[in-house]
């Protein structure tokens, strides 16, 4: 190992610290992520206009995800007892989540989107709308 560094004219240090910093900086990228996992019921006579909402494009509601620092937004259906429910999963990267979700929650995409969307749902019990589940694992 040490013909390999030598041959390069460099001292070791030079060569393994930048690149131990590099990893450690990159194992550190995740430390930041808020991960939310959610829950809501859906009408089961909305469901069908609920999916084609969902498979559109709907760009206006992508790029406000994106602005917000949300990435990894999936939605999944399950019907349980002869109940919808929909649970939603996302990754938040900003600095300061409170603020973010009440400025996007002031947009008017968000707004309009909402306006068609909330009326599918029904909350869970004591919820206003999507109710946020407890993590109890991780495997990153």
């Amino acid at each position: 190992m040490k013909g390999i560094f030598m041959k390069l004219n460099r001292p070791v240090h030079l060569l393994v610290y930048p690149l131990f910093l590099a990893l450690l900086t990159a194992g550190c990228a995740q430390v930041g992520v808020k991960r939310v996992g959610m829950v809501t019921q859906l009408r089961p006579d909305k469901i069908e206009e609920y999916k084609r909402l969902h498979a559109d494009s709907n760009a206006g509601v992508r790029d406000l995800l994106t602005k917000y620092h949300m990435r990894n937004f999936s939605i999944y259906l399950q019907q349980i007892d002869n109940k919808w429910y929909e649970f939603g999963y996302y990754e938040y990267t900003g600095q300061n989540f409170e603020a973010d979700m009440a400025t996007m929650a002031k947009e008017p995409r968000t707004i309009e989107w909402l306006k068609v969307c909330d009326p599918m749902q029904i909350p869970l019990p004591g919820a206003k709308g999507w109710t946020e589940m407890e993590r109890v694992y991780l495997n990153p």
